[in-house]
């Protein structure tokens, strides 16, 4: 809870920041930027989460990373978030720069998950119902699980609604687990 809260705090002095010098929209996508190279980086997070490595050291790895592709006010705050023993928590202050973004924005991040990747006309229909549903603009993502079977499971807004058949498979199972028709012998 403590990380989080750290996250949070240092996200939000980062977008009240970015909010003063109109850069809203320019660090959103640098920090979308720093988060995926943290998630996809094995190597960058054990440096980073490395108490024995100096602060100097990991400022000059996050600005060489950075440095030409981020704007100065984004290398800037990083490179701060280094000075301040905090680069363990760039990953999560990114994450919640774009939450706190998407919801100034009123933009709602949803996820659908299929058996199959998703035609785009049936993704802008999917797009539709949760825009209808919350009345907020909606970024979706599709994410392919085999485990599905058939259907979807769309989440958005801490709301779930699964219509896959594993879990209609499932709740079957479970039901004829039950047999209230057939007596003990």
């Amino acid at each position: 809870m403590e990380r989080y809260r750290i996250n949070v705090n240092y996200a939000k002095a980062l977008f009240l920041l970015a909010t003063d010098l109109h850069q809203e929209e320019t660090v959103m996508q640098d920090m979308h930027l720093v988060h995926r190279v943290c998630q996809e980086n094995h190597i960058l997070g054990v440096v980073l989460n490395n108490p024995t490595i100096r602060e100097d050291k990991k400022s000059a790895v996050v600005s060489s990373l950075f440095h030409d592709k981020v704007s100065t006010t984004s290398e800037t705050f990083l490179l701060f978030v280094v000075k301040k023993r905090r680069s363990i928590n760039l990953k999560g202050i990114a994450a919640a720069y774009m939450d706190l973004y998407r919801e100034s924005r009123g933009i709602v991040l949803s996820q659908v998950t299929t058996a199959e990747p998703l035609a785009p006309a049936m993704l802008d229909i999917m797009r539709d119902k949760v825009t209808a549903q919350t009345g907020k603009t909606v970024e979706m993502e599709n994410k392919v699980d085999a485990r599905v079977v058939g259907g979807f499971r769309i989440m958005y807004d801490n709301n779930m609604y699964d219509a896959t058949l594993s879990t209609k498979m499932e709740q079957l199972r479970k039901e004829f687990s039950k047999n209230i028709y057939e007596k003990k012998l």
